[in-house]
């Protein structure tokens, strides 16, 4: 099953929010059309965490903030050893973290 991430469009004014929101900022509006967020992004910035909590099977894990062409920025997990601020990443989604019966999809930029 291909899982999906959406920013969410306010039908009146066309301002772009991710997360979803229940009342828009700009205009009050209450009424919100999905946008896919996919493809390629811009890395604004990043941090990599070192003290992992348990079950985590790595020595780290890099996080960041990508800005989409159409303005969006959201967050998620990098899976990319060289980094630097402007580059291009590609945004997919996979599973970042596994519950039990349950596992949490988000963003792995790569």
């Amino acid at each position: 099953m291909e899982q999906r991430m959406y920013a969410y469009r306010c039908t009146n004014c066309g301002k772009l929010y991710h997360p979803s929101r229940l009342v828009c900022r700009q205009c009050g509006g209450r009424e919100f059309e999905p946008v896919p967020l996919e493809g390629e992004g811009t890395l604004v910035t990043y941090t990599r965490v070192y003290n992992l909590p348990e079950g985590f099977m790595k020595p780290w894990l890099t996080f960041g903030i990508v800005e989409f062409p159409n303005g969006v920025r959201v967050a998620g997990q990098v899976d990319k050893e060289e980094l630097a601020l402007g580059m291009k990443v590609k945004a997919t989604v996979g599973i970042v973290k596994e519950g039990v019966g349950k596992d949490y999809y988000g963003f792995i930029f790569k």
